[in-house]
């Protein structure tokens, strides 16, 4: 099971947002960057996930209130 698989969405942008922001800062490595960018996409594909999942919910709410 993945580390981020507990963790919200807020908190999963937040931290893809804070790996994002690190490619621009003072801190970027080119020898850790593709360990970086590796561990973006897949946090990035889990907030996909996440967000058709809350918009087959969001879809199912719909239905049922109609």
């Amino acid at each position: 099971m993945s580390q981020t698989a507990n963790k919200t969405l807020s908190s999963k942008i937040a931290e893809l947002d804070q790996s994002v922001e690190w490619f621009y800062g003072d801190k970027f490595n080119l020898d850790q960057a593709v360990a970086k960018y590796q561990s973006a996409t897949k946090l990035a594909g889990e907030i996909e996930h996440d967000l058709s999942e809350l918009k087959n919910q969001v879809e199912v709410l719909a239905d049922f209130t109609k």
